[in-house]
C-alpha cells in the first residue's frame, strides 16, 4: 500500500521483526531490549496484525494490534484489538506515516468483527484525531506506612498468607485474576502466553530492587488471592527507610484484600509502600487512617475507539433504562457516523440505525471515553463534548451508561 510521502506500507513478516522491534525501541528512546522483553513480546504478537511502514529499505514506522477481549458493563467479554507497538522514526514524523496506519489498522479490525480498539497512549494528544476517548483512569500513590495505619475488615485474620516463588503459585494466581475478570469493566481476559508478562523479572524491571516476590493468600484452603511485589532498601539518619514496590495484586474478597495490604504496609525495614495502575476505586483508601499521607495521583490509563457503534453499544448493559438517539460524528470511520437509536437495561440492549430525532449528540470520541462507564456524558457535556438535543436525556443516558465500579486496565500491552 503506497502512502501520499513515498513509504509503503506492507503487514509485517517474521523476516523483518528485529528491525521493527528495533524502530520501535528508537522512536521511544529506550535501552536496548532485554532477550526476555524481546522474546516474550515475539511470541506474543500475531504477525498478520502488524504493520511496517517501509522507505526504501528501512522500516520508519511501526504498529500492531493484539486479539483481546475486554470485560464491559455487565460482564460480557467483548473482542477487542489491543493497538501496540506504534511508533514513527524521528526521521519521518509529519509525512502521514501514522494516520496511513491507523486508517489500515482500524479497516482491518472491522473487516475482522471486533467492535472495539482500545490502548495506551504515550502522549494522550496523539488519538483523539482517530477517535480514541479516554475511558480508564490508574490511581498511583505513596503510602507513608511510618505514619498511616490500616483498619482491615471482619475476617482479615483468618486469611493466611505465605511466601511462594512467582514462577511456582502461577495457575493459582491466573485462576484468581480470571474469577476477577468479569467483575470489573475495562479487565481483559488472558490469552495464553500473557500470564508470563506479569514474571518479568530482569535487572530494567527491578530498577535496583530486590527479584519479584510473591504472598499467596489461602482462606480454608483455598486460594483466594496474591501479591507481587519488590523490595528496595534505604536508609536515612533516622534509621531504615525501604519502599515496597507493588506491581500485582488482586483479591476474591474483602478479607483477603485487607490481608494482603496489611502485609505490604507492615514489612520491616520499609516505611513506603509504592503503588501504581490501581483502580480509582481501589478499596484500600477507606482502610488507611490517613489518606494525605498516601499521596495519591490520577492519570488516564485506557483508550477505547468504538470500530462498530452499533455491536459495541449492544454488547453491553446499562444499569438503568435507557432509550435514546445519539447523533454520532465519526469522520475517519464514516460507517458510524449518523443516527442510532439505544435502547437497553441490566438485561441487555440493542441499538440500530433510525432516522427518528436525535437526543444526544457526540462523536465517537465521547461515546468511547463513556463507553466502559468510567466516565459521565454529563461530564462531557459540562465541557461541550456533548449537546443535548432532548430534555431529560443527558440525564438518562448519564446514569444507564455509569458503572458500579470504575473500569479498569490490568496491566499494559
Amino acid at each position: 500500500m503506497e502512502t501520499d510521502r513515498g513509504t509503503e506500507l506492507r503487514v509485517l513478516r517474521e523476516a523483518d521483526w528485529d528491525e521493527w522491534y528495533g524502530c520501535l525501541y528508537r522512536a521511544f528512546g529506550w535501552p536496548p531490549a532485554q532477550p526476555e522483553d524481546r522474546a516474550l513480546h515475539r511470541s506474543l504478537l500475531d504477525f498478520d496484525r502488524g504493520l511496517a511502514t517501509w522507505d526504501g529499505d528501512r522500516i520508519v514506522g511501526t504498529a500492531g494490534s493484539f486479539a483481546f477481549r475486554m470485560t464491559v458493563p455487565g460482564g460480557a467479554a467483548v473482542p477487542a484489538a489491543g493497538v501496540t507497538m506504534v511508533s514513527v522514526a524521528a526521521t519521518h514524523r509529519r509525512r502521514g506515516a501514522l494516520t496511513s496506519m491507523m486508517r489500515r489498522q482500524l479497516d482491518d479490525v472491522r473487516a475482522l468483527g471486533e467492535p472495539l480498539a482500545v490502548l495506551t497512549a504515550s502522549e494522550p494528544a496523539i488519538y483523539g484525531r482517530f477517535g480514541y476517548g479516554a475511558a480508564t483512569y490508574r490511581l498511583s500513590a505513596r503510602i507513608d506506612t511510618s505514619r498511616v495505619t490500616l483498619d482491615p475488615p471482619a475476617g482479615t485474620d483468618e486469611v493466611r498468607l505465605r511466601y511462594a516463588a512467582p514462577a511456582d503459585v502461577l495457575d493459582a494466581c491466573e485462576a484468581v485474576y480470571a474469577a476477577l475478570v468479569p467483575r470489573r469493566p475495562g479487565m481483559l481476559v488472558r490469552r495464553p502466553g500473557w500470564e508470563r508478562a506479569g514474571l518479568l523479572d530482569t535487572e530494567i524491571a527491578r530498577g535496583g530492587a530486590s527479584a519479584l516476590q510473591c504472598v499467596i493468600a489461602e482462606r480454608d484452603g483455598q486460594v483466594t488471592g496474591y501479591a507481587r511485589f519488590r523490595t528496595q532498601a534505604g536508609s536515612t539518619e533516622g534509621g531504615a527507610d525501604g519502599t515496597v514496590r507493588l506491581t500485582d495484586l488482586a483479591a476474591l474478597d474483602p478479607a483477603t484484600e485487607g490481608a494482603l495490604w496489611r502485609f505490604l504496609c507492615g514489612i520491616d525495614l520499609m516505611t513506603t509502600v509504592a503503588v501504581d495502575a490501581r483502580p480509582v476505586d481501589d478499596g484500600w483508601q477507606h482502610l488507611v487512617s490517613d489518606i494525605r499521607r498516601c499521596r495519591l495521583r490520577v492519570r488516564d490509563e485506557c483508550f477505547v475507539r468504538l470500530v462498530d457503534v452499533g455491536t459495541a453499544l449492544a454488547a453491553r448493559t446499562y444499569q438503568a433504562p435507557v432509550d435514546v438517539v445519539l447523533e454520532v460524528e465519526d469522520a475517519f470511520c464514516p460507517w458510524n457516523a449518523g443516527r442510532w437509536r439505544l435502547t437497553g437495561d441490566v438485561e441487555g440492549a440493542s441499538c440500530e440505525r433510525t432516522r427518528e430525532p436525535a437526543d444526544l449528540a457526540l462523536s465517537v470520541r465521547e461515546l468511547g471515553a463513556a463507553y466502559l462507564g468510567g466516565v459521565s456524558p454529563a461530564a462531557l457535556a459540562a465541557a461541550g463534548r456533548v449537546r443535548e438535543l432532548r430534555r431529560g436525556a443527558l440525564a438518562q443516558a448519564s446514569v444507564g451508561f455509569g458503572s458500579a465500579v470504575a473500569p479498569w486496565l490490568p496491566h499494559g500491552f
